[in-house]
């Protein structure tokens, strides 16, 4: 009986792959990240990975963790080759979007990190499952990181776009600090981020990722990204110094919108000073996060009873299915 299950499992790890965009499940990425619309790749770049991470701790976290001796191996040779793949080839990029692209692809590399990191076998063969509170929180703590700096770097791409004009390759970024300091400073906040520079959220969320690899056992694992990390932060760094220090090929001022200016503010401090405020340690820690969503049970049912939204945040906070019973259907009177 285990082998027909390992066998479907193979399937359903390499659906999930491709979902996320792992290695060697990769190759529409690049191409449907640099041919789209930004407005479309910033869709792309953001909900559908929030799913896809979803669907990850529904189908393997949940259903499968019986299994995840099995699945956890297999998920540990996509994220390696994802980190291997993603950041080598986002060095030879021109196209900053196909730059993010195979940074995505690195990125998901460590999600998928945090997910192998859950359940250890002991000595006697059997499964240790101190470590998944720790190893899947850090994996969503991860998710969400790289959700939001990724908007952030679409979304500041999008705005430097005009009419006719896609602002696609990194020489366009070129003395951009001239044109809009403004906006290079919230692109340079963004990249640090992606890079892993501390203080900013990403550096806190590849170390909780980090710490729950090197407490499953598997140092060489967190060895292994720590050098594929140091390699990415290359391709990172090298649009900060276009950004500062290349002479601007279009010197034409740039106009930031008030609302705009309001929600770069935002997302530059969110990212920059996330470790400094506690965000990254109420997510990364599964007691605290809990503790917060318990907090907020009064503000959501109060929101969803004026806004006419659905029950499914409070049987997140519950803890209960508090949706209504539907009433039985008769089919026979539909025809």
């Amino acid at each position: 009986l285990q082998i027909p299950l390992v066998f479907g499992i193979v399937f359903v790890v390499a659906g999930l792959a491709f979902k996320l965009g792992a290695v060697p499940f990769h190759m529409w990425v690049p191409d449907v990240y640099q041919g789209s619309p930004t407005a479309v790749t910033l869709l792309l770049g953001g909900a559908p990975k929030l799913a896809a991470f979803a669907i990850c701790i529904r189908l393997l976290a949940e259903g499968l963790l019986p299994l995840a001796t099995d699945w956890q191996q297999m998920l540990m040779v996509l994220a390696v080759l994802s980190l291997a793949i993603g950041n080598l080839t986002a060095i030879a990029q021109t196209n900053i979007k196909r730059m993010l692209a195979y940074s995505t692809i690195a990125q998901m590399g460590f999600v998928m990190l945090g997910l192998l990191a859950g359940v250890t076998t002991l000595a006697d063969g059997s499964a240790n499952y101190s470590n998944t509170a720790t190893a899947y929180s850090s994996a969503m703590y991860y998710a969400i990181t790289y959700v939001l700096t990724t908007l952030g770097s679409f979304g500041l791409i999008m705005m430097l776009a005009r009419s006719g004009f896609e602002a696609e390759q990194l020489n366009d970024f070129k003395g951009l600090s001239k044109r809009s300091p403004w906006f290079a400073v919230v692109m340079t906040v963004l990249m640090f981020s992606l890079a892993g520079v501390p203080p900013m959220m990403g550096f806190a969320a590849k170390f909780s990722v980090l710490q729950a690899v090197v407490s499953s056992g598997q140092v060489w694992l967190a060895i292994v990204a720590v050098m594929f990390s140091l390699i990415g932060a290359f391709y990172y760094l090298r649009v900060v110094k276009v950004m500062w220090f290349d002479e601007a090929v279009d010197v034409a001022p740039l106009a930031v919108p008030f609302v705009l200016g309001l929600n770069g503010n935002a997302v530059t401090f969110s990212t920059a000073l996330g470790a400094a405020t506690g965000l990254d340690d109420t997510i990364a820690d599964p007691v605290r996060l809990g503790a917060a969503l318990r907090e907020a049970g009064p503000i959501a049912r109060g929101v969803r009873e004026r806004d006419g939204l659905g029950a499914f945040v409070e049987e997140v906070i519950d803890g209960g299915d508090s949706r209504p019973e539907r009433a039985p259907v008769d089919r026979a009177a539909r025809f």
